[in-house]
C-alpha cells in the first residue's frame, strides 16, 4: 500500500469516496435489479394469472348459465317462452366462445395450452349434445331430452367443469408461484441491501479513519516538531514516509531543522571566536595607541625640517625663472630674424614663380602666332582655290602671316630676356635659402636652450610645489595621527563592547539544543598578524644651493618601532 501513501491528499480522498460511491452503486444496482424482478412478478400476477383466473371463472359461470337455460327450455312448453330460451341459449353459446377466445390470449404455459385444447374438444362434444337435446325439447320430446341431458350431456358438462377447474388451479398455482417469487426476491433484495449497506458503512468508516489517520498523523508530527523547534530543541529526527503534501511538508521541516542546526552551530561557533578575537583586538588597540603617540612627536620634528627645505627650494626656483626669462628673450629676437629671412626667401620664390609664369605666357603667345600662321597659310590656299573671288582674302591672309611672324620673333626675344632674369633670380634665391637655413639653425639652437631653461624652471617650480605638498602632508599626517590616537581609544572601547555583545549572543544561542555531532568544540581565535619590527632612522638634509640665506640643517628624531609594529 506504499503507492496509496504517496498519493496526494486530494487523490486519496477521491479514491476513498470513489470506493464508497462504487459500493453505493452496487447497492443501488442490486436494488434496481430486485425491484425489476418484483415488478415483473407483480405485472405477471396482475396481467396474466389473475385475468386468467377471472376468464376461466367466467367460462364456468357461462357454462352454468347455459345449463340453466337448457333446463328451462326442456321444462317449459309455451312457444313464446321456448323461443325466448332458444335466443338466450344462442347468446350464452356466443358468450362462451367469445370468452374462450379472450382467454386464448392469456395462456402462458404448455400445460395450460393443452388443458385449453382439451376444453375446446369437450366443448364441441357438449355443443353437439346440446343441439340434440334442444331439438328433442323443441319437438316435444321432453323426456328424451331430459335423459340426454342427464347422461351424455351431463358427462360432457362434467368434463368441461373438470377442464375449467384444472385451468383455475393452473392459474392459481401460477399466481401463487409468482407471488412466492416476488416475496423471495423481496427478501433476498432486503438481505442483500442490508449486507451491502452494512459493508458500505463499514468500508466507508474504515476508509475515513484510515485516510484521516494518514493525513492527520504527519500533521500532528509536524505540529509537535514545530513546537519543539520553537522551544529551541533541534535534536528531533524526522522520518519522511510518503511523497504526498504531508510528506513534502515533513521533508521541508526536516530541511528547515537541518539548516537551523547548521546555522545555530555556526553562530555558536562564531560567537566564541568573536569573543576571543575581540579581547585580542582590545589589547592590540591599547598597544597601537602608545605607538601612535610616539609617531606624532616624530612627525612634528620632521615638519620643521621640511619647512627649512621648502624655503631653499623656492630660492632655486626664482633663480631658474630669471634665467628662463633671459633665454626666452634671446629666443624671441632670433625668431624675429628668422621670420625676416623667411619672408625674403618667400619673396624671392614669388619672383621666381612669376618669371616662370611669364615664360609660360610667352610660350603660349608663340604657340598662338604659330597657329595663326598655319591658319593664314590655309586661308591663302583656300583663296587660291577660289580664284579671282578669293584674291582679296588672299591679300588679308598674307598680312596676317606677316603679323604672326613678327609676333613670334618678338615673343622669342622676350623669352630670352625673361630666361636670363629667371636664372639670376634663381641664383639670388639660392643664396637667400642658404641664409634662411643658417638662421633656422640659429633659431633652433636658441629654442633648445630656451626649452632646457623652461624645463629647469618647471622642475624647480614643481620641486618647490612638491616639497610644499610634502610639508602639508606631514602636517596633515601629524593631525591624522592625533586623530588616529583618539580613534584607537574609541576602537578599544568598541572592541570591549563587541566582546560583551558576543557574550550575550552566545547566551541567546545556547537556548538551542543540538546533537553532540553538530556541536564542535570552539576554535581559538587566530592571533592578529602584525608586521615585523624594523628600526628606521629618518633624517632630512637641506640641499646645498647657493643662496643668500642657506637652509639650516636639523636632524630628525629617530622613530623606532616596538616589538610588533613597523616604524613610520
Amino acid at each position: 500500500m506504499k503507492w496509496f501513501y504517496d498519493l496526494k491528499i486530494a487523490t486519496k480522498l477521491i479514491v476513498s469516496f470513489g470506493a464508497v460511491l462504487l459500493l453505493t452503486l452496487v447497492l443501488g444496482l442490486s436494488n434496481i435489479f430486485s425491484m425489476n424482478h418484483v415488478n415483473q412478478a407483480s405485472n405477471d400476477l396482475a396481467e396474466n394469472w389473475m385475468p386468467s383466473v377471472r376468464a376461466v371463472m367466467q367460462l364456468r359461470i357461462d357454462l352454468g348459465e347455459l345449463r340453466r337455460w337448457e333446463l328451462s327450455h326442456m321444462l317449459n312448453d309455451k312457444p313464446e317462452q321456448v323461443s325466448m330460451y332458444e335466443k338466450r341459449l344462442e347468446e350464452s353459446i356466443a358468450t362462451i366462445k367469445q370468452h374462450r377466445q379472450d382467454y386464448e390470449k392469456l395462456i402462458s404455459s404448455p400445460e395450460e395450452k393443452a388443458t385449453a385444447t382439451e376444453f375446446d374438444s369437450n366443448l364441441a362434444a357438449f355443443l353437439i349434445d346440446h343441439d340434440k337435446m334442444i331439438a328433442l325439447s323443441r319437438d316435444g320430446k321432453k323426456l328424451e331430452a331430459r335423459e340426454l341431458a342427464a347422461s351424455t350431456s351431463a358427462k360432457s358438462l362434467g368434463l368441461l367443469t373438470d377442464n375449467v377447474n384444472k385451468l383455475v388451479k393452473i392459474n392459481v398455482d401460477g399466481g401463487d408461484k409468482a407471488s412466492d417469487d416476488a416475496t423471495a426476491t423481496f427478501q433476498n433484495a432486503r438481505m442483500t441491501s442490508i449486507v451491502l449497506l452494512a459493508a458500505n458503512i463499514g468500508i466507508g468508516m474504515v476508509l475515513a479513519l484510515w485516510v484521516a489517520r494518514i493525513v492527520s498523523a504527519p500533521l500532528q508530527q509536524a505540529v509537535s516538531l514545530a513546537r519543539d523547534v520553537a522551544g529551541g530543541d533541534l535534536t528531533r529526527s524526522i522520518d519522511v514516509t510518503s511523497a504526498c503534501e504531508t510528506g513534502q511538508l515533513m521533508q521541508a521541516l526536516k530541511d528547515m531543522t537541518g539548516n537551523l542546526q547548521t546555522l545555530v552551530s555556526q553562530v555558536r561557533h562564531g560567537t566564541d571566536t568573536i569573543a576571543t578575537a575581540s579581547s585580542e583586538i582590545a589589547s592590540g588597540n591599547q598597544d597601537l595607541s602608545s605607538r601612535t603617540e610616539e609617531q606624532a612627536s616624530s612627525l612634528e620634528e620632521t615638519a620643521s625640517s621640511m619647512e627649512e627645505l621648502t624655503s631653499t627650494v623656492k630660492q632655486n626656483a626664482d633663480n631658474a625663472r630669471q634665467a628662463n626669462q633671459l633665454a626666452q628673450s634671446a629666443s624671441g629676437i632670433a625668431l624675429k630674424g628668422g621670420d625676416v629671412v623667411g619672408q625674403v626667401v618667400g619673396t624671392m620664390a614669388s619672383i621666381n614663380e612669376s618669371s616662370r609664369k611669364i615664360v609660360d605666357i610667352i610660350s603660349v603667345i608663340d604657340g598662338i602666332a604659330f597657329q595663326t600662321n598655319i591658319l593664314a597659310l590655309n586661308a591663302a590656299v583656300e583663296a587660291a582655290r577660289a580664284g579671282e573671288q578669293g584674291r582679296g582674302f588672299a591679300v588679308v591672309a598674307s598680312e596676317v602671316r606677316n603679323l604672326a611672324h613678327r609676333s613670334a620673333a618678338a615673343a622669342k626675344d622676350i623669352k630670352l630676356l625673361i630666361s636670363d632674369s629667371v636664372e639670376k633670380v634663381e641664383a639670388g634665391s639660392a643664396l637667400v635659402n642658404q641664409a634662411g637655413e643658417t638662421m633656422s639653425e640659429i633659431v633652433t639652437s636658441i629654442t633648445r636652450v630656451t626649452d632646457i631653461m623652461s624645463e629647469i624652471t618647471s622642475a624647480s617650480v614643481e620641486q618647490s610645489a612638491g616639497i610644499e605638498q610634502v610639508n602639508t602632508a606631514i602636517v596633515q599626517m601629524d593631525q591624522v595621527t592625533q586623530q588616529n590616537a583618539a580613534l584607537v581609544e574609541e576602537a578599544a572601547a568598541a572592541a570591549e563592547s563587541m566582546q560583551e555583545q558576543a557574550a550575550r549572543l552566545s547566551e541567546v544561542v545556547s537556548v538551542f539544543k543540538l546533537l553532540a555531532s553538530q556541536t564542535p568544540p570552539p576554535r581559538a581565535a587566530a592571533p592578529l598578524k602584525r608586521s615585523v619590527p624594523a628600526a628606521v632612522v629618518a633624517s632630512v638634509k637641506a640641499p646645498a644651493v647657493a643662496a643668500p640665506k642657506p637652509a639650516i640643517k636639523k636632524p630628525v628624531k629617530e622613530v623606532v618601532g616596538g616589538d610588533e609594529w613597523e616604524a613610520f
